[in-house]
């Protein structure tokens, strides 16, 4: 951590403070819609204009769509700085050491074309009244856990790395969504494989629009998929349903063909190897970081400018053989801009134990999704870096996350999660919950 954040003076302070318990003041929360965005971000611009100011105005598109998602948002911009291994130095100030690392690694291949900054995060109104109220009224409990937050980002002003975290895990979604998936796979030699092809929904319980703070029951997002190729594993079944409740974090039901049977899966978590991308990448590098922030120290170190995948659309809708190259993603299609972020360092709570010990995460100050990741091991050496693909769909609207690509430094490889190239993404009305249970699962295979 020796480069030179450009810390704010009152992140430092932030920085030094221990959990708070306590939502931040009326006068506090006044500044959202004001100085602030309805979702905490800073609305101004940066000093030489290159972050332009948050207008609040949701983007009309037109052109090609992949189910919601529209293929290009700027089909006529150029970039404005290409950065690689030969002129890294000059920008090192903006890039995160995994970045650089996969400069270095990859000289003659990886670069990040920078395009001007547009600032398209936006939500629902519905979310930025929930988000003002969650700023008086959402609170920390002892156990890392929270209490008191519905339907917004649950802490737009932070006082943590931990409220960070969350503000993360409950980052503006829709209420519902159906697509599909591949995980794939990436060897030292070049060679890409389909670890796996998917069929999947989410639900979103915290974001119901009829909802409220006092029935929301805790679980903030549901999933449940099928795969349907390779064909080895066609027919196996997956379902997750994640919540706030520290003892009972994640409850996730996984069906085998070969078992013929729906059986409890506890171990599906945390850092335990994710099987439905061939074990490539741990369960909790899912978008970033999934799963209940309880195994880490969470530490807010500020905020900074930094160049980030963004409004992605075109990386994400890509053909598959387009969005590729043999060792990471295809930077012809991949599109960076200059944006601010919040930087938390997490680092292994006392009593607890995970193979990564020490993640430095970078957060979107518009949406608060995770963005970029840097893991290390027991001897402080990178050895993981995460890039999240940010794109914006206007049938919610927001800017959303998928896929992640995991590289493994020391093994030279990787994986993409969730890639959405020649697969679908659909907003929907939601289902019944009962659809997301290993009971529903059990009821269809044995039909």
């Amino acid at each position: 951590m020796n480069r030179q954040f450009k810390l704010m003076a009152a992140a430092v302070v932030l920085a030094a403070m221990h959990i708070a318990h306590a939502a931040v003041p009326e006068e506090q929360a006044a500044k959202l819609g004001q100085s602030l965005t309805p979702l905490g971000a800073e609305k101004a611009g940066n000093a030489d204009g290159s972050i332009p100011a948050w207008t609040g105005q949701v983007m009309l598109t037109s052109g090609e769509k992949i189910g919601d998602v529209p293929k290009a948002l700027f089909p006529d911009e150029q970039p404005v700085l290409s950065i690689s291994a030969t002129n890294m130095d000059a920008h090192k100030a903006r890039l995160t050491e995994g970045t650089i690392a996969l400069m270095q690694r990859y000289p003659s291949t990886f670069r990040i074309d920078v395009y001007p900054t547009h600032r398209t995060a936006v939500a629902p109104d519905y979310v930025y009244e929930n988000t003002r109220q969650n700023a008086t009224r959402c609170t920390l409990t002892e156990d890392k856990s929270l209490e008191g937050c519905y339907g917004g980002i649950p802490f737009p002003i932070p006082k943590s790395g931990l409220e960070v975290i969350w503000n993360h895990l409950l980052r503006v979604e829709p209420e519902s969504i159906e697509m599909s998936f591949k995980n794939i796979v990436g060897a030292s030699n070049g060679l890409k494989m389909l670890a796996t092809q998917n069929e999947e929904a989410w639900q979103y319980p915290y974001y119901y629009r009829d909802g409220n703070v006092d029935d929301w029951e805790g679980e903030y997002w549901l999933q449940r998929f099928y795969t349907v190729a390779p064909p080895f594993k066609a027919g196996e079944s997956l379902v997750i349903r994640d919540g706030i409740d520290p003892d009972t974090p994640r409850q996730a039901w996984q069906y085998m063909v070969g078992q013929r049977r729906v059986r409890r899966a506890p171990t599906v978590g945390y850092d335990t190897p994710d099987f439905v991308s061939s074990g490539a990448n741990y369960f909790d590098e899912v978008m970033g970081f999934m799963g209940h922030p309880g195994r880490y120290d969470w530490k807010l170190v500020g905020k900074q400018e930094m160049y980030i995948p963004y409004n992605a659309n075109r990386a994400v809708t890509a053909p598959q053989e387009a969005a590729y190259m043999d060792a990471h993603l295809n930077p012809d299609v991949l599109r960076w801009e200059l944006h601010r972020v919040w930087v938390v360092e997490a680092t292994v709570a006392e009593g607890e134990r995970h193979a990564v010990p020490r993640r430095v995460f970078y957060f979107d100050e518009d949406t608060w999704q995770l963005v970029l990741m840097d893991g290390y091991d027991r001897n402080g050496k990178l050895w993981r870096t995460s890039q999240v693909t940010p794109f914006y769909v206007p049938g919610i609207p927001a800017v959303t996350i998928k896929p992640v690509t995991v590289f493994d430094l020391r093994a030279q490889t990787f994986c993409t999660v969730q890639a959405l190239n020649g697969e679908r993404y659909r907003v929907v009305e939601p289902r019944d919950e009962t659809y997301f249970t290993g009971d529903a699962v059990a009821a269809e295979t044995s039909r």
